[in-house]
Parts: structure tokens; C-alpha cells; sequence
């Protein structure tokens, strides 16, 4: 994105820094221009959003980058950040898919496709066409937008199974009624599991600020983020069918991620496997 966007050596953007992917990406920016991190919640282990006020944003940076959704610390934008007349960029690998993008705010947004579109192995760039054709001269050729927008992505031989299953997935999205049908299946998730954590008096609980709490990526601690009492209920949910509820490995705890392939059975059985376990405990 940098390569693309920062158009001269030693440009500036901004990066609002809310979690581990958006560190990422203000790193990669500096190995091209330079990026001016206008926010960073670190010190809160990446357990809110700022209000824009307290933002340091650039006059001199292109763009304005921020991290929809992270994956590892489970914090979501609620509303599109004013980018104060810059290029707004959003990754928004995780959730994707799961609400409508608000085009006339955004000049570039990237995603990957493995989290509510298919398998690994492709990444999903739309730009403005007016931003193509400003690659720097060190991007790769098969990096620079417009060379691959040209050859209809196929400048290279591209991963065909991992689109051929993002194309069948898709065509079923679209016969559940698209967008907003999973934009609805999202919300209801998200509200079953995290009424669930609040609803244990304690028992369960979300380190992330309700404000911005994550619909599609839940974190949660049990017992005040009890080791061994963590590591009974991620056996037990193992049993029960409910897999891959480990936090990661940075952070620890527990995580359940809600994607657009989960149906709401699915959090309603990790709901009730919750409450038996909390039950069993006292």
C-alpha cells in the first residue's frame, strides 16, 4: 500500500495504531516513507479506539491508514474516521464482507480473504482509479496496482483454487441475501456471546472498552484470566465441538471468532457450553 500510495521517497502517512496489525502496517511504511503513528493504544494492551480529538494527524502525511477490525486484540471502528481531506486506506481483512464500505470516505481498501470470503491465498485491493499509476520506482511489478489492474490481475498466474472458492462463496452470500444479511447475522453473534460474558457476574469477562468492542473477533478471560481454569474450558469445548477458542498466543485467554461462515447455532452452543462450565465451577 505505501509502494503505491506515498508516490515519492521519504512521504508520510498517518497510522492510527489499534492493535497489532495496524503496528504492522506503520512498519512496513517505514521501510519505504515514513510513518507518522498518530495514534497508538499499546500502553491499554489495545483495548480501545481514542476519540479522534486526541489524534496527532499529519498536515504532511497522503493518507490516513487504520485497521477496521483486529483480529488478536478484538477492537472495531464503529464509524469511519475523518481523515481531514487526506486519502483514507482501511485493512479490513477480518471483517470484510460483514457490513457495508462507505466509498464516498475511502480511497483504498485492502482485505484478505481468508477470514469471511475463503481460503488463504488472496488479498482483495480496490482503489480509486485516479490513485493508480504512482507506484515508486523500488515497488515490485507485480506489487504496482495499476500493472495488475491492466492485466485483470492476472499478471501473473494468480491462486486459482483459493478464487474459485471465494467465487462459490460469494454466490451463496449473495442467495442469503448479501450484505446486509450478514451484516445482521454479525450483530446478532456478537450480542448472544458477549450478553453471555456480561451476563456471569464476573465469571467471564472482556477486556476490550464496550465501545469498540469487535463483532466478528471476541475476546474474554475467565476468572480474572485463570491459567488452568482457561485451559479445563478449552478442553471441555473441545469435546463439545467448539474448536479454535484459544486467544492468541500474544495475548492469551480465550477468543472466539464469528465469522460470516458461522451460523448463529454455533455461538448459541459455545453460549451454553459456558454456562454449564461457569455452573460446574461453583
Amino acid at each position: 500500500m505505501p509502494l503505491n500510495l506515498l508516490k515519492s521517497a521519504g512521504a508520510q502517512g498517518d497510522y492510527i495504531v489499534t492493535g497489532q496489525w495496524g503496528d504492522k502496517a506503520a512498519i512496513e511504511c517505514n521501510k519505504y516513507g515514513k510513518a507518522n503513528v498518530a495514534a497508538n493504544t499499546k500502553a491499554s494492551k489495545y483495548t480501545q479506539i481514542p476519540p479522534e480529538s486526541e489524534w496527532k494527524l499529519s498536515p504532511d502525511s497522503v493518507y490516513v491508514h487504520y485497521t477496521d477490525n483486529e483480529t488478536v486484540n478484538g477492537v472495531e471502528f464503529r464509524t469511519v474516521p475523518d481523515a481531514k481531506g487526506k486519502l483514507l486506506v482501511s485493512d479490513m481483512s477480518s471483517n470484510f464482507c460483514s457490513r457495508p464500505i462507505d466509498w464516498e470516505k475511502h480511497a483504498c481498501v485492502y482485505a484478505g480473504a481468508q477470514k469471511n470470503v475463503g481460503p488463504a491465498g488472496n488479498c482483495v485491493v480496490m482503489v480509486r482509479e485516479d490513485l493508480l499509476g504512482s507506484a515508486l520506482p523500488v515497488c515490485p511489478t507485480a506489487m504496482d496496482w495499476k500493472v495488475m489492474g491492466d492485466a485483470g490481475s492476472m499478471y501473473n498466474t494468480p491462486a486459482c483454487y483459493p478464487i474459485y472458492v471465494m467465487g462459490l462463496m460469494l454466490k451463496y452470500m449473495k442467495e442469503q441475501g448479501g450484505i446486509e444479511h450478514f451484516e445482521k447475522l454479525a450483530e446478532q453473534r456478537s450480542t448472544m456471546l458477549y450478553d453471555c460474558i456480561t451476563s456471569s457476574g464476573g465469571f467471564y469477562k472482556c477486556p476490550v472498552d464496550a465501545s469498540c468492542r469487535s463483532r466478528v473477533n471476541c475476546p474474554f478471560v475467565i476468572k480474572d484470566d485463570d491459567a488452568d481454569l482457561t485451559k479445563k474450558f478449552l478442553a471441555g469445548a473441545e469435546v463439545e465441538g467448539l474448536t479454535a477458542l484459544a486467544g492468541h498466543r500474544s495475548v492469551g485467554g480465550c477468543r472466539a471468532s464469528l465469522y460470516n461462515a458461522l451460523p448463529l447455532e454455533g455461538v448459541a452452543r459455545l453460549c451454553a457450553y459456558m454456562k454449564r462450565f461457569q455452573a460446574a465451577q461453583s
